[in-house]
């Protein structure tokens, strides 16, 4: 199984959220298991999120399914790293902010986030199980 995604967002268009995650779900509908694609949907949603509020020129998410392994890429054009979560410091109940990049770090097999100049590429990853054979 190999399959892939690759979308243009624009900047501040929150609307594309939704759009994207619709693809991936689109992607991922064969996915042997729906609890690890809807996870994946929330860690994308989380990813785009973030770069459309934080950055002006946009992002390209890219999504790779290879081997049964799940790749999502988010690339903005701002340059600057985000601070990586905290563990032991939980935002407050009322805060909308500051829990994207700590759900993307306790949900995903792996996760990162690199200089990409001009801006960053953060990524995660999840693990899928081979269906097994009849």
């Amino acid at each position: 199984m190999k399959t892939g995604l690759r979308r243009r967002v624009g900047g501040a268009d929150l609307a594309a959220v939704p759009e994207v995650r619709h693809a991936l779900r689109e992607m991922l509908r064969h996915w042997p298991e729906p609890d690890s694609a809807a996870v994946a949907e929330l860690l994308m949603s989380e990813l785009v999120t973030n770069a459309l509020v934080h950055t002006e020129s946009g992002a390209v998410v890219t999504a790779t399914v290879a081997d049964w392994r799940l790749r999502v890429e988010v690339r903005d054009f701002k340059a600057g790293l985000p601070k990586p979560p905290e563990p032991a410091r939980p935002a407050p109940d009322e805060a909308t902010h500051g829990r994207g990049l700590a759900l993307v770090r306790s949900l995903a097999d792996d996760w990162g986030i690199r200089a990409r100049p001009p801006g960053k590429l953060v990524w995660f990853e999840l693990n899928g199980e081979r269906p097994k054979a009849a």
